[in-house]
């Protein structure tokens, strides 16, 4: 056993001693334009907070969630080059992590990618999505545009969610793909988001399964606002596990929790040259 641990512990390090980051491309087809701008291997020890903020939140802040989002070891540390969101629930009280690199990496346009694993069970819902950096630059929510490059229901990890957020009232484009084999909790699956003026496409692994060309916002007082906007301004990475919530539902005395998290091992965004 130690010999085959050292082994695979000398092929790893290895790999990232040689690895050239910058020739890295994203899991689509037809991608060769693309070049990674910025990444995050989660390597060291713990966040690494020149790219990443710690959101603060009560519970019900949103969607009627049952977790508060705090600064803390037990939901938010990096261990084995993954950077891990773990609930914890003591009593009546849920805890979970959110963080997002909101002022220190926005970009406007490009593929965005995750690899991660997602926890099991009913009540959880991980996420990896983007929001802009000045929300109220065509107004609040929804007016200000929101895209959810991945979503996975708890009660059902073999199935992946890409949704669109617009206009006012709230409308929404919303694209599903279910694995064939597999389990979303189990291994490693990658996210990508393909935003391009006017045109955002949703892959897992490498798969397409959604697109959206069609979206508008208006603001009180000003009008619709000219196409493409709001996705025509600089956006930012969110990661966050929430737990219950008026879609996802609401955990029961099967969820588990010490066993759970939702893990990433890697977040990175490309732009053309």
């Amino acid at each position: 056993k130690n010999i085959k641990l050292i082994s695979l512990l000398y092929r790893r390090e290895t790999f990232i001693l040689s690895t050239n980051y910058s020739d890295l491309k994203p899991n689509i087809p037809d991608n060769e334009e693309y070049k990674l701008i910025w990444h995050d291997e989660f390597d060291g020890d713990e966040l690494d907070r020149s790219i990443w903020n710690v959101e603060l939140h009560e519970p019900g802040w949103v969607n009627e969630e049952l977790q508060e989002y705090v600064d803390s070891p037990e939901n938010i540390k990096v261990e084995n080059s993954t950077l891990i969101l773990q609930p914890v629930k003591k009593g009546d009280k849920y805890t979970s992590g959110r963080v997002n690199c909101q002022g220190k990496k926005d970009l406007l346009y490009g593929v965005f990618e995750v690899s991660a694993k997602v926890p099991t069970g009913k009540g959880y819902l991980p996420a990896f999505w983007m929001m802009p950096k000045e929300e109220e630059h065509y107004g609040q929510w929804p007016r200000c545009g929101e895209i959810d490059c991945m979503e996975v229901m708890g009660q059902d990890t073999t199935k992946v969610y890409g949704t669109l957020h617009y206009g006012n009232p709230h409308e929404q484009s919303q694209g599903e793909y279910v694995l064939e084999t597999g389990d979303l909790a189990k291994e490693f699956h990658t996210y990508t988001c393909k935003w391009e003026p006017g045109k955002i496409t949703w892959y897992i692994d490498g798969i397409q399964y959604h697109e959206e060309t069609k979206w508008h916002t208006t603001t009180d007082g000003k009008g619709t606002a000219p196409y493409p906007a709001p996705f025509d301004q600089p956006f930012h990475v969110i990661l966050n596990l929430a737990i219950g919530g008026s879609w996802v539902g609401y955990p029961d005395e099967t969820t588990t929790y010490e066993d759970q998290a939702f893990v990433i091992d890697y977040v990175r965004a490309y732009q053309k040259a």
